[in-house]
Parts: structure tokens; sequence; C-alpha cells
């Protein structure tokens, strides 16, 4: 029998395995009442749970290979996130420890802005980087920035934290590289490049109702400045240079899987060479230089790690059989209702092997309900704090400060925004008929 056509989703393995998965998402969810980082659990999970797979394979005498060319397209996927959000985070390090982000906040707070003003300011920076960058890397600059600003004021920062989830989400829901899943999309010719620009409206508005309503608890006032205590940070030596060489980055990674197919972390890579060399020039002229390494030591591993992990699972979940179901709904419930729930599906899983799973079953549908499933993977994250790489990324920045309590207290307010993005997509394309 070929391996396509076995199904252990209803066998001991599968549901012990589902068990593992069941209870190690429990105790990521409840990270901050336990006191027990997300990486842990994650991890153990998705190694784990291959391990139950191998076991049964043996027990069973069944032919291992299928298992191995599995785990191989699985270690190549994750290879890829890896080593991307590695040099996106050591990029954001470097730009920390050369002083970057004291000098944007300085300016920032130094001109009085209200908290009012900062939490837009922020998100629309969020919003409109992440299109030409990605999610990840905006929500975790901005979320860097906020967290400077005041450290202390959970009311501030905890829908400032959501506001740029949310923000960045939508951003990169227009862009066919501003997320993952558009990128996937765009790639399997699912639309053109301008389709993806028609949903626009739908990204902003609903995430501008989102911001309204967080906006309403936010605090009175401004940060604390003085004038005469705070003096203006100073750059180190070539700080703005490492700014714009990780914009360069990006736009290499981009052109390079664009024109020639290359995965993303090629391009970051690259840059991070560039990045290793422009250090290099820098100590031979005697200037206050950096350490690559000592930057990357500074780098969220635990993030690393619960990606590594998370990814893994669902993986040994797909290669189980519990993900073909997904593809049934879609000849039960029809393509609309489908394409809305697999926002609520992507916020619970990852919306990075949801979209691969819809993708290749291919269900019949327009361009219209490609874009709205690309939509609705893109922000449906942002319903739950580790449900995107943006959110799981402001958690490891923000460790005790936005977590999946605090994100899930005002999660109401993001729902109101996704079904408002619907509501648009609705009005575009079938009221109005774009296509």
């Amino acid at each position: 029998m070929e391996h396509e056509a076995i199904n252990l989703a209803t066998t001991w393995v599968g549901w012990l395995s589902l068990a593992v998965f069941v209870i190690a998402y429990y105790f990521i969810a409840t990270e901050e009442k336990y006191e027990i980082n997300k990486a842990k659990p994650s991890l153990f999970a998705g190694t784990f749970m291959f391990m139950l797979i191998g076991i049964y394979y043996a027990i069973n005498g069944l032919d291992p290979m299928p298992l191995h060319k599995e785990l191989e397209r699985l270690i190549l996927e994750i290879s890829e996130i890896f080593f991307f959000l590695l040099v996106a985070m050591t990029f954001i390090e470097t730009l920390l420890e050369r002083g970057v982000f004291d000098l944007m906040k300085y300016k920032l707070v130094s001109k009085g802005y209200t908290y009012k003003k900062l939490f837009w300011l922020t998100g629309l920076l969020a919003f409109f980087i992440s299109p030409v960058a990605d999610n990840l890397t905006t929500a975790l600059i901005l979320s860097t920035v906020l967290f400077t600003i005041d450290k202390k004021n959970i009311s501030f920062l905890v829908p400032g934290a959501i506001n740029i989830v949310v923000a960045a989400n939508a951003g990169g829901a227009w862009s066919p590289f501003g997320d993952i899943t558009t990128l996937m999309s765009w790639t399997a010719e699912k639309g053109q490049f301008v389709d993806f620009l028609y949903l626009f409206p739908a990204s902003v508005i609903g995430w501008g109702v989102t911001a309204f309503l967080l906006s309403l608890s936010l605090p009175s006032g401004q940060p604390p400045f003085d004038a005469s205590t705070e003096k203006k940070p100073v750059v180190l030596d070539g700080g703005i240079t490492v700014a714009y060489l990780g914009v360069l980055t990006i736009v290499i990674a981009v052109l390079g899987h664009t024109f020639f197919h290359f995965p993303a972390m090629w391009g970051m890579m690259f840059g991070l060479a560039i990045l290793k060399l422009y250090s290099f020039q820098l100590k031979r002229k005697g200037a206050n230089t950096f350490n690559i390494y000592v930057n990357m030591e500074k780098v969220e591993n635990d993030t690393l790690l619960f990606f590594f992990g998370i990814l893994s699972a669902v993986g040994a979940l797909h290669f189980l059989g519990f993900l073909e179901y997904v593809h049934d709904v879609y000849a039960m419930a029809g393509a609309t209702a489908s394409n809305i729930g697999v926002g609520f599906l992507s916020a619970v899983i990852d919306n990075v092997p949801v979209m691969s799973a819809i993708l290749k079953s291919s269900p019949s549908m327009d361009t219209d309900q490609w874009m709205l499933v690309t939509m609705t993977a893109g922000i449906g994250g942002s319903l739950i704090s580790f449900g995107s790489a943006a959110g799981v990324g402001v958690m490891g920045k923000m460790r005790g400060v936005y977590t999946f309590g605090s994100h899930m207290k005002h999660s109401w307010t993001v729902l109101a925004g996704y079904f408002v993005s619907i509501a648009i997509w609705y009005v575009q394309f079938e009221i109005l008929g774009l296509y």
C-alpha cells in the first residue's frame, strides 16, 4: 500500500500523539500560570510525537522510508523559518546594541506625544512596514520600541503590543511577501500580484476597528520624560548603516525568492554575511565595532525553539492524517464558511501548515475565495497571542507583559476587526464583483 493511502489518525499512535499535542498546547497556553517557558512543551511534543510514530512503524514492520522522507521535508521547512528568524533577530539585537532604538524612542517621547498618539503611531508604522519587510520582523522592531518607551505601564504596553501584532499581520495580508501564507499563495499562482492589493481596504479597516476599540482602554497623559535628565542617546558607530543593511537584507531575500526561487532564508543569510563583513570593516578603521556572536547570544532562543517544536508537532499531525479532515470541510460547508473558519484554525495551530494543507488539497475556488483564505489565514493568527509569528515574537520580546492571558482579555477587539475585514471582502468581491 502506498504511504499516501495510510491514515494513522485512528490508531493508538494517532490518539496518543493527539493527546500529547493537546497537553503540550495546554501548557503553552497557560505559560503565565505555570511559569513554564512555551518552548519546553512545544519542543517536547514536536520531537516525542515523531518518536512515537517511529516506534509504531518498527512494531508493525512498516517501511520507514516514508517517515524518513517526511522528516527530511519537515527539516527543510523548519530550517528555512529558523534561519530567517535567527538573522532577523540578530539584526534587531545589533540595532539595540548600537543604540538605534534608544534614539527612536527618544525622538518619539521627547516630542511630547501622549500614550494614545504613540499607540496609533506604532500601529501605523507596523501596518505599512510589514508589507515591505514581513510581519515578524516588523512586530519585533516596533515592540522593542514600545517597550523602551515605558517599561512599567501595563495599561499602555498590553494594548500597544496587541495593536502592533494585529497591524503587522493585517499589513502583511495585502502584500504577496508580507506574510508566509501570502507568499505561499502567490508562488502557487492562486492570485496575481495586483490581486493581493485588493485586500488593502479589508485589512486596514479591520485593523482600524480593533485599534479603535483597544485605544479606549489606554491611559491618559504621556510617558515620563525629563529633558534635563534624559540626554539624547548617541548612536554608536555604524548604527544607521546597520539599519540600512537590515532593509537591504529583506529586499535581497524577497527578490531572491521572487526571481530565483531561492528560499527566503538564503537572502537573509547573505545579509548576515554582509553584516559580518561590515563589522570587520569598522574594526579595520579603528571604530567602535560590534561582535555578531555576542549579539546572537541575546537572541530569543526560546522563540526559535518554540517554532521548531510547534512546526514539528503539526507536521506529525499531518503525517498521521489528522489534517486531512480539514480538506473534507470544504465539501461540506462550502468555500466561504470554510475559509472563514481557517482564520480560527490558524490561530489555534499555525497558519503555515494550515495554508500548506489547503494548497495541497487545492479545492476548486475562484480568485476571490483564494484571496479570502489568504487574508483569514494571515490575520486570523492575531486572535490568539501565539497564533502568528508576529505574536510569538512579541511574546518573547515582552516576556511577562504580553502573554496569552493578557492578550485574551482584549481578544474580543481582534475578533470584531476580523469580522469587519470579512464584511469588507464580501462587499468588494461578492457584491461589487471585482473579478
